[in-house]
């Protein structure tokens, strides 16, 4: 038995500001069964959900800015529900509001408010981890005091297996920690090591040149990594997930991001997914 493969469409968001349509088509046409939004680049919800339907995609998902949510959540997750997504997650943590600084506590409370609002609408509210939610506060990892403190009906895990590898944990083992609780995985595959230093102009937000020169991380297709992906699409399914969802934040030197997402959707199927 496999499960359903989606794609994070933030992996070619280049495509899908100049083409939204013709690249969601194109990624049902590398035989993916799902798509996961990162931004709707101005397009109707109605208009979204009808094309997909016709398209024959899923719209499982999607990420959507952790501030957005919480200034308006009946109102932004309105969109995704019209849309047909059945889920929804809180995707990147900002450093005001990270583990280990004052602000994590009112993060928490207000990804609790998120979460009410969703199931609501009918939405199930995920998190997406990156690696700095793997700091231990009081002896515990502040990923696990965030899904201890607010309730498994509220908030489920999208465990991100290439930030949970970064973060020094076994993403298989961590996926089976969080068995009924991990409905979509997240398949990230990279190679090398993260400099010590704050390093996310790799996922297209923060530039630090002195961090850069001593990384020697790169992303890679699905697959073509580091990560063992027969021991991850194994606890994904015995963990009772729903979907796996690749996602490369950034092609290999030398690569594009269509060929990244063709190359580990590829890369699957010869795993029978």
């Amino acid at each position: 038995m496999s499960l359903p493969v989606a794609v994070q469409l933030y992996s070619v968001r280049d495509e899908m500001e100049k083409d939204f349509y013709g690249t969601i088509k194109l990624m049902k046409e590398l035989g993916y069964d799902g798509v996961e939004f990162a931004g709707l680049f101005g397009e109707e919800p109605a208009k979204i959900k009808k094309f997909c339907e016709e398209t024959g995609i899923v719209p499982i998902s999607a990420h959507v800015p952790y501030y957005d949510m919480l200034e308006d959540p009946e109102g932004v997750l309105a969109d995704y529900a019209e849309i047909g997504c059945k889920y929804v997650a809180v995707p990147y943590l900002t450093e005001e509001c990270r583990p280990g600084t004052p602000g994590f506590d009112d993060t928490i409370a207000g990804i609790r408010k998120i979460a009410e609002a969703a199931k609501k609408l009918g939405i199930q509210l995920l998190y997406h981890n990156h690696d700095f939610e793997f700091v231990k506060l009081d002896g515990k990892y502040a990923l696990d005091i965030l899904y201890d403190t607010i309730p498994e009906d509220l908030l489920k895990t999208e465990l991100d297996t290439c930030w949970v590898k970064v973060g020094g944990e076994d993403p298989a083992g961590y996926i089976l920690k969080y068995s009924g609780r991990s409905p979509v995985v997240h398949l990230k595959d990279f190679k090398g090591s993260k400099s010590d230093k704050p390093l996310y102009k790799l996922i297209g937000i923060d530039d630090n040149e002195e961090a850069a020169a001593e990384n020697t991380f790169s992303f890679m297709p699905v697959g073509h990594g580091v990560q063992d992906m027969p021991a991850i699409l194994a606890a994904s399914e015995k963990a009772g997930a729903k979907w796996v969802v690749v996602e490369q934040d950034e092609p290999a030197e030398g690569d594009s991001r269509i060929n990244s997402v063709k190359l580990g959707r590829e890369y699957l199927k010869t795993q029978g997914w």
